[in-house]
């Protein structure tokens, strides 16, 4: 049997990295600040949540999508792994850090 490739599980959480309230989307699983756009590294695939590492993952940089709008790669900061994850600049609630998004479309993209 095939297993799903996403799993939504829309919590809310306490930011690791600046201590922000994050309240749940309401449609997907957000998986990261959108004050500060840090992660956890917890997921294998989309809302699982069983990925053991438990890393902080830096936003790196983003790039544009035609399909997903904006793309927020992560590094973790304990395991090295880059991950791909789609922004939420447009979400009713607390939606991405625009400004941010920004600044990271121009960031160099330095292999660790």
């Amino acid at each position: 049997m095939e297993q799903k490739r996403f799993s939504k599980l829309d919590d809310g959480f306490t930011c690791i990295h600046c201590g922000r309230e994050v309240k749940p989307l309401g449609y997907s699983s957000r998986n990261h600040c959108p004050k500060c756009l840090w992660s956890l590294h917890v997921d294998v695939n989309p809302g699982d949540r069983l990925n053991d590492c438990g890393g902080q993952m830096e936003p790196i940089r983003v790039e544009p999508d035609p399909k997903k709008g904006y793309v927020i790669l992560h590094r973790c900061r304990k395991c090295g792994q880059i991950c791909r994850n789609k922004a939420a600049h447009e979400a009713k609630v607390q939606p991405d850090n625009k400004k941010l998004l920004i600044q990271l479309t121009s960031a160099e993209f330095k292999e660790k």
